[in-house]
């Protein structure tokens, strides 16, 4: 895989306006949602990502926001701060409808919504004991109901959970041990990339 975002020669595209929603993985400065950006050059661009937020905390202080931008393409990234605490089984179907309420809406205005199953890894050594052992399993989990449920939604979906960087050592998370590294948000980048060039 290259350490270079992916982007088609002379690639046009119908997007001038990007918002993008959801907790740390979406607000990571320089992560995969900005270097998408970054590529694609819109006109505006708002980032209203922030750590450590829920889903129904990402819909209620970032969903009016981001439809008075007004925004013709959306990336939703949340879930996993619902997901990587235990108990989330039982919850799996609210959250989803909670995701539902955040990217309908989008819809709704006129965006073209992107969601992301992120990288699932085998482990998660550096994660703190009372998330408990079935820490990657629940990440799991939330890649398959995000899965489904942008399928049911019809957004633009890009399933990273089982993307073969994974197998091969080159998706990796950094310091904290959670997030990926400079790298895996590359190969996140390219990802989301191939499957906008894909639509026009």
């Amino acid at each position: 895989m290259s350490r270079k975002v992916y982007m088609p020669t002379e690639y046009a595209h119908p997007w001038r306006r990007y918002a993008v929603l959801g907790d740390s993985v979406a607000e990571e400065p320089g992560g995969f949602a900005e270097l998408v950006r970054d590529e694609l050059a819109p006109e505006a661009f708002v980032n209203l990502g922030r750590r450590n937020l829920r889903a129904a905390e990402v819909r209620d202080l970032q969903l009016s926001a981001a439809l008075a931008f007004r925004p013709d393409l959306a990336m939703v990234v949340c879930g996993a701060n619902d997901a990587m605490r235990p108990g989330y089984e039982a919850r799996a179907d609210a959250v989803d409808e909670v995701m539902a309420g955040i990217i309908r809406p989008l819809q709704e205005a006129g965006a073209c919504v992107i969601t992301v199953s992120v990288f699932v890894m085998p482990q998660y050594p550096l994660m703190p004991a009372w998330l408990g052992a079935g820490f990657s399993h629940r990440m799991a989990l939330l890649a398959r109901h995000t899965n489904t449920l942008a399928a049911r939604l019809g957004t633009i979906h890009v399933d990273l959970s089982e993307h073969p960087a994974i197998a091969a050592g080159e998706a990796l998370t950094g310091k904290d041990g959670l997030h990926g590294n400079a790298h895996s948000h590359r190969i996140a980048a390219t990802a989301v990339l191939q499957r906008l060039s894909a639509l026009v």
